[in-house]
């Protein structure tokens, strides 16, 4: 495997990054997410402007765009996958053993992993822990991952493969990497980047899509909801068939399945929308 690293591309097992990186010791780094399909990025252009807010949100030097695209590219070239998670991860770069940062500048770092098509359905559950929606990180897409890591350990854990998260107000929030969908009477609602929830580029592009409407929602709003689906890079647009304990038989429902024709048709005909 070969991964793009200070400048250039490099041998997954040679490659190296300083054990003082800031991403490391502090957790000071963004990333992105995204999906390739046969040697081609989807949505890179929304994901490089998400990266370059989110540098801007942590402090960061704006990202060499022109360079994540070149090494998006040599990266994508030298390991062809059907389906591939394109993975960048930009950091604060080599610096002190605390929280203030160094003089070195940013670490880039490309990689690429191939993947499978989702199921159509899927389990979540509900965790005890909150999103903070007036936090320094809020909004951002930061390497500080460890929340989410213990809450999908528990949803592995109920055989489920997401955990939603409400906000401090007890509002519905979004998943540890996805963002949620209810239909109520018919109608697709989300929550509002307001409650907290990271603005998903899957999720940006279902609103534009599918007419979905931001929707301030309490969190039981799961005990009622007609149909519950979830929207991320990976999943694309993925129904859900439990959520907790409550089953949703014969998912996905009729409107989450148009949700995920429109999606399929849409990206398809457009890798860079």
């Amino acid at each position: 495997m070969k991964i793009w690293l200070d400048g250039g591309l490099r041998d997954a097992e040679s490659a190296r990054v300083s054990v003082f990186d800031h991403g490391l010791t502090v957790g000071d780094g963004i990333f992105e997410t995204v999906k390739t399909v046969e040697g081609r990025p989807f949505a890179l252009t929304r994901h490089l402007d998400r990266l370059t807010r989110s540098a801007r949100g942590l402090g960061l030097p704006d990202p060499d765009l022109d360079e994540v695209r070149r090494a998006c590219a040599a990266v994508v070239e030298a390991n062809p996958v059907p389906l591939g998670r394109l993975r960048i991860t930009y950091t604060g770069g080599h610096g002190p053993l605390g929280s203030d940062r160094g003089e070195a500048g940013p670490t880039l770092v490309v990689a690429l992993g191939g993947t499978g098509r989702r199921a159509d359905s899927t389990a979540v559950v509900t965790v005890p822990w909150t999103r903070n929606e007036r936090g320094a990180l809020t909004g951002l897409k930061t390497t500080s991952y460890a929340e989410n890591v213990v809450a999908l350990a528990r949803a592995h854990a109920h055989g489920a493969t997401e955990a939603l998260f409400a906000n401090t107000v007890g509002q519905l929030c979004e998943g540890t990497g996805s963002n949620v969908f209810v239909v109520l009477d018919g109608e697709i609602h989300t929550p509002p980047v307001a409650s907290g929830c990271l603005a998903g580029i899957t999720r940006a592009l279902t609103v534009e899509w599918t007419g979905a409407k931001e929707t301030e929602l309490p969190l039981d709003v799961l005990e009622r909801a007609e149909e519950v689906f979830l929207t991320s890079t990976l999943r694309d647009v993925q129904a859900v068939h439990r959520v907790d304990e409550r089953e949703l038989p014969g998912a996905p429902g009729p409107v989450t399945a148009k949700a995920m024709r429109i999606f399929d048709e849409r990206s398809g005909h457009d890798l860079d929308p």
